[in-house]
């Protein structure tokens, strides 16, 4: 398993979510993303989620 940062920010830049992902793959984490997001009403806000090599799965401004 891998760790991912899904981060979510309001628009003035204040960071709302920061949390951690563990996953076996960038689409696993990747649909886990969303579904947080989903639940938390994060999909319209200006979010990320990056892979434990620093590689942009899912951004969103």
């Amino acid at each position: 398993m891998q760790i991912y940062k899904l981060t979510v920010f309001e628009a003035n830049g204040e960071k709302i979510l920061d949390e951690s992902i563990e996953a076996e793959t960038d689409a696993q984490a990747k649909h886990l993303a969303e579904k947080i997001l989903n639940e938390k009403n994060g999909l319209t806000k200006t979010h990320r989620l990056v892979s434990p090599e620093g590689r942009l799965i899912l951004f969103h401004v």
